[in-house]
């Protein structure tokens, strides 16, 4: 079975479909999916607001956890059985699926697949962007956008293990779940957040964490304390665009070269902006590792919004679109 994306529209456009992976080849292995996370990224492909997203159609799925059941040729370090997770931006949506052996991630035994699948893609996000991009440090204070969703939950609990006072924008519906993880929220409905970011922290923030994008990126910029860091993560903002999808990464670019040019010319007060994107690879399965490691020892908790089958993918996409969600939504097989 597998979870088809056929066209541009609302959760009505995916169908599921009798497809699955064929049998693996060279230096491929074939998994048996048993968790798959859902993400903003899906609901953008929806919209084909996805940067360099598949013609339609096609399957959609960003991470999987799962068991392999067939070793390609040349396969070596891994065997049937094993648990694995895997980065694979789209195709995840399946009962099965085919991926290159050198991309997958060993999973402890001892975690729950769906558990396991809240932090493949959202662990490794928040884990690199807070300790290998923002280095945040003890004494620190950080501010992040979007702190109830499934990375930002992530991102405040790392944040706040690495010492740094953490305020958050989300809905007032969400703020006790922050005031649980020990952040100070901020509501993004009512009244003006740049204001409401002073009022805590008049010195400015030593890190903006902005999912959002577009005219927001001004805001979180001038949030900044000296020397502080905007990472832009994600473009929530898009789905309100028209036109062609680059136009308004065209316009992030532009953005921070201006900032970028004004930090050499020494004129930006030390400030520094940075993108980050997920990706497979060496650094991928190092963060994941120590990602897992830390869940398994209970010192990182992925929020768990709904476990639904594969078969309801629609419904998780409309839970996301909805907007009523606290962290990671789990497709199951």
């Amino acid at each position: 079975m597998e979870i088809v994306l056929t066209g541009a529209g609302g959760p009505e456009k995916l169908r599921v479909s009798s497809g699955d992976a064929p049998m693996p080849g060279k230096g491929r292995v074939r998994v048996r999916v048993e968790a798959s996370g859902v993400s903003f990224a899906e609901v953008q492909m929806l919209r084909r607001r996805y940067p360099m997203q598949p013609r339609f159609p096609f399957v959609p799925g960003y991470d999987l956890v799962g068991t392999v059941t067939e070793l390609g040729p040349g396969v070596s370090g891994l065997r049937v059985g094993q648990r694995v997770a895997a980065l694979t931006r789209t195709g995840a949506w399946r009962t099965h699926v085919v991926v290159p052996a050198a991309t997958v991630v060993p999973v402890p035994a001892s975690l729950d697949p769906g558990v396991a699948a809240a932090v493949v893609m959202n662990g490794v996000t928040a884990w690199q962007m807070v300790h290998q991009v923002a280095r945040v440090r003890p004494g620190q204070t950080v501010l992040v956008h979007g702190a109830a969703g499934g990375v930002g939950t992530l991102l405040v609990q790392l944040a706040r293990r690495a010492g740094a006072r953490v305020l958050g924008t989300a809905s007032a519906s969400k703020h006790d779940l922050l005031r649980s993880l020990g952040v100070e929220p901020v509501d993004y409905r009512s009244g003006s957040v740049p204001a409401a970011v002073r009022a805590l922290a008049p010195a400015g923030v030593s890190a903006v964490f902005d999912h959002v994008g577009g005219r927001n990126l001004a805001d979180s910029y001038a949030l900044l304390a000296d020397g502080g860091v905007l990472i832009s993560y994600g473009s929530a903002a898009t789905l309100r665009d028209e036109g062609h999808w680059l136009t308004p990464y065209l316009g992030t670019v532009r953005r921070f070269a201006g900032w970028q040019l004004a930090r050499l010319l020494g004129r930006g007060r030390g400030r520094r902006v940075a993108f980050y994107y997920v990706k497979p690879g060496p650094r991928f399965t190092e963060a994941l590792t120590e990602v897992f490691a830390l869940t398994e020892a209970g010192e990182l908790n992925p929020p768990i919004a709904k476990r639904l089958p594969l078969e309801n993918a629609a419904e998780a996409l409309q839970l996301l679109l909805d907007g009523t969600t606290t962290g990671k939504i789990v497709l199951e097989a």
